[in-house]
């Protein structure tokens, strides 16, 4: 009787320990998430704008008005009186003209049988840029991770974000270049280092752009200060730690533990093709960060700058960071 009793529990304090488990990972890693607020900066199009403006043909009258609104060739023995420029005419004008109006023909119709092949081939009305739905994008993505005791780099970062113009090509390329600047400004604190390209089409880069965007904001628990198309959005997560001013403890910025971090974020979808280093030490990353910060803004689709913690007084702890960043290596 009593071994069946043990049979029946068995299975019960199995479970039972399993549920607790599970509970426990749950639960003991909320307390880290919690203070995981991040910061976003942001802006762009995929849609390519024409270069120029739109100007109508240019066409030439006869002094005086023409006859049928014809096009009015401007050499002696010339075609046709008040007839489309188009047609050549044999005999009536002389032989120069009929000579002219067959090389005329003949322009005409290779630029038709040009303008069909770009259709064909996918191309669009912004061909004379070279761009085109099916046009090469580079998606680059860079990622620093830093002691956490480069405090002052969140306050530059707030301060691009809540002065930045998003809204215009200068703008974002000024953007990365500022943001660039900050991370370069503070070499002593890097730990961490990552990111690679992808190349995609322009027809489809922006899906691609958006995965990597989305992969990185799902690490935050909310977006405390962001600036997407000029859109500035601020708020204060209820679960954030107090700022370093309310603290009774004013050292504690510099007794706090090396194993917190920054994790900041740079992201970038350039026309054509562009290749960051691969970055395995701090020169390679020197290197990458310049790279980011001399895009220029004719060439530059769209931009993302995320980082994290944003809210002062957040952390980010080695067991985050090896738990949401495994592709970093140390630099």
């Amino acid at each position: 009787m009593g071994k069946k009793l043990q049979q029946a529990i068995k299975p019960l304090l199995k479970s039972l320990f399993l549920l607790c488990l599970v509970f426990t990972l749950a639960f003991g890693h909320t307390d880290g998430a919690l203070a995981a607020s991040g910061g976003r900066i942001g802006g762009g199009s995929f849609r390519v704008p024409s270069s120029r403006p739109y100007s109508s043909p240019r066409t030439y009258a006869p002094p005086g008005g023409g006859y049928g609104g014809g096009y009015y060739a401007p050499y002696p023995g010339g075609g046709g009186f008040g007839f489309p420029f188009l047609i050549p005419f044999w005999g009536i004008g002389g032989g120069f003209g009929g000579l002219l109006g067959i090389f005329v023909f003949i322009a005409i119709a290779n630029f038709l049988v040009q303008s069909f092949r770009r259709v064909a081939s996918g191309d669009s009305g912004d061909s004379e840029m070279g761009y085109s739905s099916n046009s090469p994008v580079s998606v680059t993505r860079l990622q620093v991770g830093l002691l956490a005791s480069a405090r002052d780099l969140q306050t530059e970062l707030n301060h691009i974000a809540e002065t930045a113009d998003t809204n215009s090509p200068e703008g974002r390329a000024e953007i990365l270049q500022e943001a660039s600047l900050a991370l370069l400004r503070h070499p002593e604190y890097w730990v961490y280092a990552g990111g690679g390209t992808q190349q995609a089409r322009l027809n489809s880069a922006e899906a691609q752009f958006n995965r990597l965007s989305l992969a990185e904001r799902s690490k935050f628990t909310a977006e405390t200060l962001s600036n997407v198309n000029n859109q500035l959005k601020a708020a204060t997560p209820k679960n954030a730690l107090p700022g370093a001013g309310e603290l009774d403890n004013p050292t504690r910025l510099i007794t706090e533990g090396p194993g917190e971090y920054i994790i900041v974020t740079l992201l970038a979808a350039t026309l054509g093709k562009f290749q960051l280093p691969e970055v395995n030490n701090a020169d390679d990353l020197r290197q990458a960060l310049r790279q980011f910060g001399s895009i220029p803004g004719e060439q530059l689709l769209a931009m993302e700058v995320l980082w994290t913690p944003q809210a002062e007084g957040d952390t980010l702890t080695s067991d985050d960071v090896l738990a949401e960043y495994p592709d970093l290596k140390l630099v």
